[in-house]
């Protein structure tokens, strides 16, 4: 089971992960899952009805707009990163924060290390999976390590040209 570091606002935490990553081919089990979005299109409607709660896994090379009606039925949105400098991932973070205001865990997934922790928090990131072994320690150095920010983002910290002026 991958470690799941989550973000609570000002500090990482190690989490129990409650959701079984459900490959296509693979049988259902019990419980909460993450699938694809390919099969939660097909068998999303089925499985919301169940009563369980679901995740939806997002390749970087599929639209998160196709999830637009169902979000808020949706627990995680596990968006991937193939590569750890393919940033479409960030973009589909920024969609489902600011543009759909989706109030779910979004999670990273994939090639996740730790020296991107600033800027998926930015983002709206608030759990991942490390590829690099880091725990929730250093994902806390690394998130802290720069005081201002520049231009408003999905984390809504304070940007320094406002600091100035108060």
């Amino acid at each position: 089971m991958p470690t799941l570091v989550k973000w609570t606002g000002a500090d990482a935490e190690l989490a129990e992960d409650p959701f079984t990553a459900v490959d296509d081919d693979q049988t259902l089990p019990r419980g909460d899952v993450i699938i694809s979005l390919t099969r939660f299109q097909a068998e999303g409607e089925q499985l919301l009805s169940e009563g369980r709660k679901i995740g939806v896994r997002v390749e970087a090379d599929e639209a998160v707009e196709a999830l637009a009606y169902d979000l808020p039925r949706i627990a995680v949105v596990a968006l991937v990163f193939p590569k750890f400098r393919d940033g479409r991932a960030y973009s589909a973070a920024r969609l489902l924060r600011q543009r759909f205001g989706y109030e779910g865990q979004v999670r990273a997934v994939g090639d996740v290390l730790r020296e991107q922790a600033h800027f998926m928090i930015r983002c709206g990131f608030d759990a991942f999976e490390p590829a690099d072994g880091s725990g929730p320690t250093d994902w806390a150095h690394v998130a802290a390590r720069f005081r201002h920010v520049y231009q408003r983002a999905a984390d809504d910290r304070t940007p320094a040209f406002l600091e100035r002026q108060g």
